[in-house]
């Protein structure tokens, strides 16, 4: 494949032991595993523990939502500048020093006394998981000879996909049988493990630069990121035609365009060379990842207000009947380099894209209040299979697409794109979800008296609650709500399958070439070359 970069930087591997053999390779795999764990689980864990942090803080439920969203602002925002930073000082540095930031800012959040003391440990966890994320994916690509790599990126796909999942359950376990701040000492226990194994077994490559760092795209990219990140997590909350809103919308794409042009200015000293996305493996793999991970995030939205307030679960039940999914997604995110050596990584991403658009048409064609879990469990397995093929081989395009030297950096826009994904679907299906189930609940609600119809068409949680109050009215509110979460289900998912069905003819059309066809392209490049 081409890349577009100039032959004018150098990689210095510091590890001093030459290529890795197998056993350190394992240990490498899983120090970097063990450290995304980390990260991945402080992303959703803490929504397990809204209500508690309301009740200790005395906080209002958009402070309590600003200390779970703060930490993914951040994170988010500075995986670019931080992905290349490592990129030059060295990955086995900057991985350590993120797992320091981040083990310290999880035991301080643990202690936090006030709001003011957890959100600034929420946004050093951010600033360390930024550290860390680029680099685990970075270790890899740079560390895995070709032909391990893909069996690799599988892993950590698998770890990126489902960790979330499995965070949550252990969360609401440790809520359950302890105290919500013991949700923080999870992170702190995976970060010493992963610090004592990234000591003594990872090695350290670095990049020596031809360029100046490129401090300009450094901080344009970061204002872009959080104006953009912003519009998503506060639009469903402030509303979209917010003044707060408009203006960080407004910010965003301003710095987004501005991001662009500085880039194709600096060109080969650009932080990252957006010519490089006309190429289908850089394109095709982000969108795919932007979409999957958008709809993995909308399910969960749309899952566990299923869970717990139609089948009236625990959070620990309603968690742990995520697992299927997960699981299924971890397994076959590491089958699908196989998958991909045998029959392509278009034809792949495009089986597991279809496997996951089957799994949302599924779940809205058959779900019912009295179904219950049975009924959505056929879709959320197609749902976890299609998620896990589609990801590992999509990982592998777009950190194929840029230089060994540039690992930090693409692998940063992997991470970039799946928080943008994460956002966006939480807030899309989520607000999809919301504005069906308001429209079926209003021509369910006539024989209820206003005030308590009124509470009822905020949300099915709220119905449940005025259900308590609502006398000989309460059977028939609850089954209105729950009859009509069902209804919004149904919208929503209808609408992610078709997103993945554009997506699915996409990929067919312009998804990544297979790794043969592109050798077969590079040799015909440089038979071209020789002959002038």
């Amino acid at each position: 494949m081409t890349t577009n970069q100039p032959a004018q930087v150098t990689v210095a591997d510091d590890s001093g032991g030459g290529v890795p053999d197998a056993r350190q390779l394992r240990k490498i795999l899983i120090a970097v595993s063990i450290a995304l764990m980390a990260v991945i689980a402080s992303v959703s864990g803490l929504n397990v523990a809204q209500t508690h942090m309301a009740v200790e803080f005395d906080a209002s439920q958009s402070t309590v939502l600003w200390i779970i969203n703060i930490y993914t602002l951040a994170l988010a925002a500075l995986l670019l500048p931080l992905g290349a930073i490592g990129d030059r000082l060295g990955r086995k540095p900057m991985l350590i020093a993120g797992l320091v930031v981040f083990g310290i800012s999880n035991i301080a959040a643990a202690a936090a006394p006030s709001v003011g003391v957890m959100l600034s440990a929420r946004v050093a966890s951010g600033i360390g998981a930024a550290m860390i994320m680029p680099i685990t994916l970075a270790v890899i690509t740079s560390t895995f000879p070709a032909e391990q790599r893909g069996k690799a990126i599988g892993v950590w796909t698998g770890v990126a996909g489902g960790g979330g999942i499995l965070g949550m359950f252990l969360s609401a376990l440790l809520v359950d049988v302890a105290d919500w701040r013991w949700l923080f000492a999870l992170p702190v226990v995976l970060v010493i493990a992963a610090l004592a194994m990234t000591l003594r077994s990872v090695p350290n490559s670095r990049e020596r630069a031809a360029h100046p760092f490129d401090t300009v795209g450094a901080l344009v990219s970061t204002v872009a990121v959080v104006g953009l990140i912003f519009v998503l997590q506060e639009g469903p909350e402030r509303g979209w035609t917010a003044p707060a809103t408009l203006i960080s919308l407004a910010v965003g794409l301003l710095a987004a365009v501005g991001f662009v042009i500085w880039e194709l200015h600096l060109r080969d000293a650009s932080l990252l060379d957006v010519r490089l996305f006309r190429e289908r493996g850089l394109a095709g793999g982000s969108i795919t990842l932007l979409v999957v991970f958008g709809v993995q995030a909308g399910i969960a939205v749309v899952l566990f207000p299923f869970f717990q307030a139609v089948l009236g679960w625990s959070g620990l039940l309603s968690t742990a009947a995520m697992m299927p999914m997960a699981v299924m997604m971890m397994i076959t995110a590491g089958l699908a380099p196989l998958l991909a050596t045998r029959i392509g990584a278009r034809a792949t991403m495009a089986t597991g894209i279809l496997l996951a658009g089957a799994g949302l048409a599924l779940m809205a064609a058959i779900v019912s209040v009295d179904g219950g879990y049975l009924s959505i469990l056929p879709g959320m397995l197609a749902m976890g299979i299609g998620m896990g093929l589609s990801m590992t081989p999509s990982t592998e395009a777009i950190t194929g697409s840029l230089p060994r030297e540039k690992q930090g950096v693409a692998s940063a826009l992997n991470d970039v794109t799946r928080e943008f994904g994460t956002a966006l679907g939480v807030a899309l299906l989520g607000a999809l979800l919301a504005a069906g189930y308001r429209n079926a609940i209003d021509d369910r609600l006539h024989d209820i008296p206003r005030s308590t119809a009124d509470t009822a068409r905020a949300g099915i949680a709220n119905a449940v609650e005025a259900a308590a109050d609502a006398g000989v009215h309460a059977p028939g509110l609850v089954h209105a709500a729950q009859q009509s979460f069902v209804d919004g289900w149904q919208q929503s998912m209808s609408a992610g399958a078709a997103v993945m069905g554009v997506l699915f003819i996409y990929i067919a059309l312009r998804g990544p070439k297979n790794a043969a066809r592109v050798a077969e392209d590079e040799a015909a490049a440089a038979e071209t070359v020789t002959a002038r």
